[in-house]
């Protein structure tokens, strides 16, 4: 920001003068590394923004000793990379992609992830840099690329899979639209419980007959992945039958209401729910919610380590479908179970509980309250979060 008195001003850093911002312009070519070392901070940011800054000082700037300026110039050259593509720019192209893949190599992580978050869906990304942030071992790096970048080939995903550089590469891949069946296959038979989990909630994703028959049978010891698989799009007659006598009996009635099952199958199906109701002693037959869970509810479930409970009475309290509360916990993503915990009313006492008991982050790693225990994001950020875990995003 430029103040009445002629000063740059930022929280995180010194003021910079009109007149120093003056001595080091965009356009200045020579002397670049001396003039950069003597500028602050401020200068060096307004360069690194500057689309007009000469690559030869982007050079420069890519070793800056603070990673905010570093950062800030890996999102400018992430940006610029479209325009770049066009005829008779080849040498400032190389230049660029040269700087890029510099920063790409950056030992900070928020360096790393501003390329990663500007050149992930780009068809004119460099594919080595896509191959390199998409091999990140950092998720928050890898997991735009994995999930979005077109450069990324079937090879390039098995490859992934089998490698797992980070431990939220298999998620993010099994995340990615349209997967095929190659990299369905690798997931199932490679990647870990969350990845697959992942999988069967990625209703895009072509799953072979045999594959998720195998799912299936595996399923037995990851009740999790009965609700998605009982989802996918199809489920061959074997699969159906199998999930019949494995799942929980509302989830029986669920598959007996598929529209692709065998007739003679919902059938039986619709009558082992009728006779479960039947034998069920009046006593302790489900009774009726007389009101949403409250939060006491969600930290005694917490405190007695009940994982499976306090989902179910997250979801309930939240009005959202009970995977959107376990996706949140497959990504261990502490922004979306604080949102769930907002939507449903709650505090962020129970959004830290949540985050350390269902995504298994340490407590000195959970995403803190604000001022006065407020939720540290803002309404439009929390609401999006909550469609995104709902799938209103697909």
């Amino acid at each position: 920001m430029v103040a009445a008195t002629g000063v740059f001003r930022c929280a995180n850093g010194p003021d910079m003068t009109l007149g120093e911002a003056t001595r080091v312009r965009p356009e200045a070519r020579t002397g670049a590394a001396r003039e950069l070392l003597d500028a602050s901070v401020m200068v060096r940011a307004s360069l690194a923004v500057n689309p007009a800054t000469p690559p030869e000082t982007n050079a420069v700037l890519a070793a800056d000793a603070d990673d905010r300026v570093r950062a800030l110039l890996a999102r400018k050259l992430g940006s610029l990379v479209p325009a770049l593509s066009a005829g008779g720019q080849e040498r400032l192209r190389q230049q660029t992609f040269d700087t890029l893949t510099a920063l790409a190599a950056d030992a900070t992580v928020r360096v790393r992830a501003a390329i990663a978050e500007a050149v992930a869906d780009l068809p004119e990304a460099p594919r080595a840099i896509i191959l390199r942030l998409a091999h990140d071992a950092e998720t928050l790096v890898c997991e735009p690329v994995i999930r979005f970048s077109p450069l990324l080939t079937t090879d390039d995903l098995v490859a992934l899979v089998a490698a797992a550089p980070s431990s939220g590469t298999g998620v993010a891949v099994a995340r990615r639209a349209a997967l095929d069946v190659a990299v369905s296959d690798a997931i199932a038979a490679g990647g870990t419980d969350d990845a697959v989990l992942a999988l069967l909630m990625n209703r895009s994703a072509q799953i072979r007959e045999a594959t998720l028959d195998a799912l299936v049978e595996r399923s037995i010891e990851h009740p999790d992945w009965h609700d998605p698989l009982i989802r996918r799009p199809a489920l061959s007659e074997k699969s159906a039958k199998t999930l019949s006598r494995i799942v929980a009996d509302h989830m029986v009635e669920l598959l007996a209401a598929r529209s692709d099952l065998d007739p003679a199958l919902a059938a039986e199906l619709r009558k082992r729910v009728s006779a479960q109701m039947q034998r069920t002693p009046e006593a302790v037959k489900p009774r009726p919610q007389t009101g949403k869970p409250t939060e006491a509810d969600l930290l005694a479930a917490a405190r007695e380590g009940d994982a499976r409970k306090a989902a179910g009475l997250l979801a309930a309290a939240a009005a959202v479908p009970l995977p959107a509360v376990r996706r949140a916990a497959t990504l261990r993503s502490a922004k979306g179970l604080v949102s769930l915990a907002w939507k449903a009313g709650f505090t962020m006492q129970a959004g830290c509980a949540l985050q350390v008991l269902l995504a298994g982050l340490a407590p000195g790693s959970v995403l803190k309250p604000g001022p006065c225990n407020s939720f540290p994001m803002s309404v439009q950020e929390m609401s999006w979060q909550v469609e995104f875990l709902s799938g209103k995003d697909r």
